[in-house]
């Protein structure tokens, strides 16, 4: 079972007593935020946006309700918090374009993390999935800003690759939506692709085989090596 930690002001709900320190406080709520977070990117996963609870998400959490309430003032706060997050992951993960000049390089590095986030972290791209399909009702101010700003820096990138004749000559947004969409696959039809493996999950050999064949077909198709 899960353990959830307390400071003063939430000592009435499971009777810990909370640390002086001011520092040992930060990390006590940052550790009690992330037990409430994993948990609610599972059940807006599961359930949407409007099933999606604040009771669902303390059950899940194995704590009180109240301390859901506590830390989170609503459960649009919550859910905002997640979107941002999983993404922010996603744009962390392209990195690599600011690491080597080679477009070969940096493509697999990039579709290789993108690939290790939607095994690590499936819900989480499930339930980027489900709020685009909606119509990106609460994201569309951050896409249409961070993500675009980023999207664009790597276009730019891409065009450059192009002009110096390292790669083939192709649409680059056209480029960057294949591999937002194949790598994040195997987390949003992730039951799917069990169906197909058997009714079981990819073992670690068959995922590292997967990942391996989908920088291969993706470099080949830029007329990369």
């Amino acid at each position: 079972m899960t353990s959830f930690k307390t400071d003063a002001k939430q000592d009435r709900h499971v009777g810990i007593k909370s640390a002086g320190n001011g520092a040992h406080k930060a990390a006590i709520r940052q550790e009690n935020e992330e037990q409430i977070l994993a948990a609610a990117e599972q059940v807006f996963a599961d359930y949407g946006f409007k099933g999606a609870t604040t009771a669902r998400i303390a059950e899940m959490a194995n704590v009180p309700k109240a301390n859901v309430h506590y830390y989170f003032s609503t459960k649009e706060v919550i859910y905002r918090r997640i979107m941002e997050d999983v993404c922010d992951h996603w744009l962390q993960a392209a990195m690599t374009f600011d690491n080597s000049a080679d477009p070969a390089v940096i493509l697999r590095g990039y579709i290789e993390a993108k690939m290790d986030l939607s095994r690590a972290r499936p819900y989480g791209s499930r339930l980027w999935a489900h709020e685009i399909i909606r119509g990106a009702k609460f994201s569309s101010d951050y896409i249409s800003t961070t993500v675009k700003d980023w999207l664009d820096s790597r276009v730019v990138v891409i065009k450059g690759w192009i002009a110096e004749g390292k790669m083939d000559d192709i649409e680059p947004y056209s480029l960057m939506y294949m591999i937002f969409a194949t790598t994040q696959h195997y987390a949003d039809f992730g039951r799917q692709i069990e169906i197909f493996n058997d009714n079981r999950p990819l073992s670690e050999e068959q995922f590292a085989e997967a990942k391996e064949n989908v920088v291969r077909i993706i470099l080949k198709g830029v007329g990369l090596r």
